[in-house]
């Protein structure tokens, strides 16, 4: 009685080399996707950054073009300030888009970031 496995491992042969070929581009496209969500958080955080510490300037009673400059240190590049004062609050909005990971995906639309604080004016 002969065993057929060595003509069933023959058949199989380069199957493993034929299932990385086509699922390592989707890992490499996981990973840049995961990569890019990351970065656009942290540009969120550092927005949200920007507008609270823009804010407490304010509140503490520094110059409107004191605060923006120190709330565009923490900002990302290209984030424009809206301030509005209103009785005791002061409100912040921070804006800025962020360009896509750019390469070959350069097609890929950016994001458009936005934050928000308010803070109390402080009395003197």
């Amino acid at each position: 009685m002969k065993r057929r496995t060595r003509g069933a491992a023959r058949g199989e042969r380069g199957a493993v080399t034929a299932e990385l070929a086509l699922g390592l581009p989707l890992l490499c496209a996981l990973t840049l996707a995961l990569v890019w969500m990351l970065a656009v958080a942290m540009a969120q955080i550092r927005a949200v950054d920007a507008a609270r510490e823009t804010a407490r300037a304010l509140a503490r009673g520094e110059s409107e073009q004191q605060a923006v400059d120190l709330g565009r240190a923490v900002a990302p590049p290209g984030a424009t300030f809206t301030v509005h004062s209103a009785g005791e609050q002061v409100r912040v909005r921070v804006r800025g888009p962020m360009k896509g990971p750019g390469g070959i995906f350069d097609s890929l639309p950016g994001v458009e970031l936005e934050a928000e604080a308010v803070a109390l004016l402080e009395s003197p």
